[in-house]
């Protein structure tokens, strides 16, 4: 028997004022939460797992909260990790209100599965509806909550329609999407979430600055020194940095010092060349002194000395300066004399400072210090922005900027500059420079903290360090052996 055509069981009429009862009731005694789609870019192809998804869309929808007594009760829990939050709310939301005013725009969007991947069979489940994963930043708490069911049947097909969507949410839990919303308010709450490490770049660089001697007698004749040390033979086998020994001047003078610098070719480490640190004076062109090249676990490595007149005697570094990093390396030149040969030498830097200049070649016919000029180092230039994806020019990794401030807990005019980083694909190399896809900013790393940032919770280190001190399986199985 069929129903009884002279009662409705539903007109339009019927349904459409039950839909718009409901949207007056949750305008008069619902919440403005934000509605955040999530976009997916890979998923794993045998468990399906999101691998990358973002969130920069947000829309703004009156709900009502159907938790009466707080967050779920019994949701806190204290874990041997530490406390663990989870944080529970019930939101009630029209479907036509979705409808009408998202679900339009997630179409060009392509929202709930890899963009650009979208049927017309998926379209209805996956576009016209809320999605589990998806996210609510809920403004009382000024948290984000992580849809993790979708009720549209309740209730139950009345007067033969369905009129709103209840959201079953857990507070969310951060694992390295990106979150770029443009709403301040929103991307705040994951600034210091997920695994963040830090890269200190070089701000404003300071030039190094430094000063030669030219060892003169009292009477204004130009006494001689060691101008060159010409390797005769490279050697071979060393393990470490041989020791350079020269013999003194026969009279009244200073003893030459040097350094040997080594290379490897084909895995066998030889000498590459010998520096001068202090040229000496007191030697004579007839009796040259004497080098030694010893140590360092190889053997062979033999030099010459070469004496010339006026050369440079050494080089101080009056200023250190800072920023000497990676292809910000520095050289330094020397002013010639009037007549003669100009002295050449090469900056050693440590820690991003100049430490030292060294002698290549101390030239001859100096008759009072040169000018010495090193050159400057690179830089910071531009600001970089939140979530702009960075690239290592070495290393070629990439990662997300979720922080960019300058250090003030030093002493320095130039601070450096701190820029908190997350979703990174390797490590970054110090010395390399960075560039902002976004922004443009152009920065060389000063050094990598690959630590967590700012985590309350993160110690695995201390857990890790306690543990080898209650069981040591470097000497043997504290459980045994077979």
């Amino acid at each position: 028997m069929t129903l009884n055509p002279f009662f409705l069981q539903g007109s339009n009429t019927e349904q459409f004022l039950i839909q718009d009862l409901i949207n007056e009731q949750l305008k008069i005694y619902g919440i403005e939460i934000y509605y955040l789609p999530r976009k997916i870019f890979k998923t794993d192809n045998i468990l399906n797992e999101i691998q990358s998804s973002k969130f920069d869309d947000v829309f703004l929808i009156e709900a009502y909260l159907n938790n009466y007594d707080g967050y779920a009760p019994g949701s806190d829990l204290m874990t041997k990790f530490g406390l663990k939050l989870q944080n529970e709310v019930s939101l009630t939301i029209s479907r036509e209100r979705y409808e009408e005013f998202i679900a339009p725009f997630l179409e060009g969007i392509s929202s709930g599965i890899r963009e650009g991947f979208i049927t017309e069979y998926d379209f209805a489940d996956l576009i016209e509806r809320p999605k589990e994963g998806d996210l609510i930043y809920f403004p009382l708490g000024e948290r984000l909550f992580e849809i993790k069911r979708v009720e549209f049947e309740k209730p139950f097909y009345q007067l033969g329609k369905n009129y709103i969507y209840e959201l079953s949410c857990e507070l969310y839990e951060y694992e390295n999407e990106l979150i770029d919303t443009a709403l301040e308010e929103v991307d705040n709450t994951v600034d210091d979430g997920g695994y963040i490490t830090t890269l200190r770049l070089v701000g404003t660089g300071i030039t190094a600055t430094a000063t030669a001697s030219v060892n003169v007698s009292g009477i204004g004749s130009i006494l001689p020194s060691i101008g060159q040390i010409i390797l005769t033979d490279d050697g071979s086998g060393y393990t470490s940095t041989p020791t350079v020994t020269i013999s003194g001047p026969s009279g009244i003078g200073v003893t030459a010092t040097a350094v040997a610098i080594t290379t490897s070719i084909g895995n066998v480490q030889s000498v590459k060349e010998v520096r001068i640190t202090n040229a000496g004076f007191g030697y004579t062109s007839t009796n040259p002194p004497t080098v030694t090249i010893s140590g360092g676990g190889g053997t062979g490595a033999a030099a010459t000395a070469i004496v010339v007149s006026g050369g440079i005697l050494s080089f101080s570094v009056t200023n250190s300066g800072r920023g000497y990093y990676g292809e910000g390396i520095p050289s330094v030149t020397v002013s010639g004399p009037s007549i003669g040969q100009t002295a050449v030498a090469k900056a050693i830097v440590s820690n991003g400072q100049v430490s030292q200049i060294q002698i290549i070649n101390s030239g001859y016919g100096y008759t009072a210090a040169p000018t010495v000029t090193i050159t400057s180092p690179v830089s910071g230039i531009g600001t970089f922005t939140y979530n702009e994806l960075i690239t290592g020019q070495t290393s070629g990794v990439t990662a997300r900027v979720r922080n960019y401030t300058e250090r003030t807990d030093i002493s320095s005019l130039y601070p450096p500059v701190d820029l908190q980083i997350s979703i990174n694909t390797g490590n970054f190399n110090v010395g390399e420079t960075v560039i902002g896809q976004d922004s443009g900013a152009i920065y060389v790393v000063e050094s990598y903290d690959r630590e967590t940032y700012n985590d309350y919770y993160d110690d695995n280190e201390k857990i890790e360090t306690a543990a080898d001190s209650i069981l040591d399986f470097t000497e043997s199985n504290p459980f045994g052996e077979y």
